[in-house]
């Protein structure tokens, strides 16, 4: 008897150690916590918004929290545990019907789990599994985490209240035609997707043939001819060189056979990340961006964008204000609602 109170005082004082060893971040907000920066501010507000409605309308506290890695909370191993302890820490969900819902990425883990309140029994076990491996994994395995989010929540909201955030109290024929206009909005983006190149083919041979219709020089009339481009080079400035390598603009070079008369004709490419430098004025500036001080829903953010020139090598930064998040009326309790969790839900890695 004394043995077995023994081992059981010691496998007490180990569980123990490993509780206090164990913390968890405190939440910055009730909606969206992104510890790991996978978001951007508006991509962060799309998804506040969705979860501040659900709670609105439906009651449901709904929060997603991302982190670097689970050990830098003193966690190594399953997701699970962490997830369930989280959960509780912070109370997610209403402490009466317990129905609250965490969405964990640890990115760097490579794992992630959809936690809920035990007032959902296991009831939610199977969908929140079907949503991950469907409409989330799929996308984080692009490393597309942005859209693997965005669809996860929709899926789990869908789930949930069997209808999309502003659907709720519609009766069920305009629930019909709200997924009608769901379908047709999807369709609209799926024909964009399918006509987007038809669309740039005109603008493509238009180009095309304005850069290879005849040129006749000013000076004598006689009819030009374009240079190779291992002999334009020699006809162009440093800085439009710098630009043709980086892709930004591409130069046609003309030249007249009989007074040598030369013509340099510039094409800007349909999509480029480089703008034009305020020095030298070549498109061959890009920007890199810092954020300072992020937005909160009581104050503006700042962030700074350090430019730097490739030709004439000029740099400069400028700062810009990050607008507050919004904030409804949903968000007005600074607190989850104490619900909490018996480890009810679904994990996923990728």
């Amino acid at each position: 008897m004394r043995a077995f109170l023994r081992i059981l005082t010691v496998v007490f004082l180990a569980t123990a150690t490993v509780v206090q060893g164990q913390t968890y971040p405190d939440y910055q907000e009730l909606f969206v916590n992104d510890f790991a920066d996978l978001l951007n501010d508006e991509e962060e507000q799309g998804i506040r918004t969705k979860l501040e409605r659900l709670r609105t309308e439906s009651g449901i506290e709904f929060t997603v929290v991302t982190i670097p890695l689970m050990s830098d909370f003193d966690h190594n191993g399953a997701i699970e545990p962490f997830a369930t302890g989280l959960f509780n820490y912070w109370g997610v969900g209403d402490a009466t019907r317990n129905d609250g819902v965490l969405m964990l990425v640890s990115r760097f883990d490579r794992k992630m789990r959809i936690e809920v309140g035990s007032g959902y029994a296991s009831s939610k076990d199977a969908p929140m599994k079907a949503i991950i491996d469907d409409e989330i994994l799929p996308r984080f395995r692009d490393d597309d985490y942005v859209r693997g989010i965005q669809d996860g929540v929709t899926a789990v909201i869908l789930n949930l209240t069997g209808s999309l955030p502003g659907e709720q109290g519609m009766n069920g024929f305009q629930k019909f035609l709200a997924k009608i206009k769901r379908g047709i909005d999807a369709l609209g983006e799926w024909l964009l997707l399918i006509l987007a190149p038809l669309l740039a083919i005109p603008a493509q041979l238009y180009r095309r043939w304005q850069r290879n219709k005849p040129r006749i020089c000013p000076t004598d009339g006689a009819r030009m001819t374009r240079l190779s481009e291992q002999w334009e080079d020699s006809h162009l400035q440093q800085g439009q060189i710098t630009e043709e390598r980086l892709k930004s603009v591409d130069y046609d070079v003309w030249e007249c056979p009989k007074c040598d008369h030369q013509t340099v004709e510039g094409y800007r490419a349909w999509f480029s990340q480089y703008g034009a430098c305020r020095s030298c004025g070549f498109r061959t500036v890009e920007g890199d961006t810092t954020i300072i001080t992020s937005a909160t829903t009581s104050s503006t953010g700042l962030k700074r964008i350090d430019y730097q020139c490739h030709h004439c090598h000029n740099t400069w930064s400028a700062t810009r204000t990050i607008p507050k998040k919004s904030s409804s009326s949903s968000s007005s309790s600074s607190s989850f609602g104490g619900g909490s969790s018996s480890g009810g839900g679904a994990s996923g890695s990728w």
